[in-house]
């Protein structure tokens, strides 16, 4: 049985990294100069950055959550507040 390539051993993409794939998507789209078949193309994988980096902020956040720690429970607070 063949192991799939893309997904053996593959570490996850830097936030920061998709992000900026996301903003020259989001460009490259808005430049309105684009063929129909490749405006798809780079549609589909604006969906998939913005899933991802989506995915990487929540984790951020229920990490922060965790550090965050008073007592036995979890206080969530909003980031920048000033305590």
């Amino acid at each position: 049985m063949s192991k799939n390539p893309k997904t053996e051993d593959a570490s996850p993409v830097p936030f920061e990294t998709s992000l900026t794939e996301l903003e020259t998507v989001v460009r490259d789209l808005e430049s309105g100069d684009l063929p129909l078949e490749r405006a798809i193309q780079l549609f589909e994988r604006g969906m998939t950055l913005s899933q991802q980096c989506r995915q990487q902020l929540e984790e951020a956040e229920t990490r922060v959550e965790v550090l965050v720690k008073r007592g036995n429970q979890v206080r969530p607070e909003p980031a920048g507040q000033d305590s």
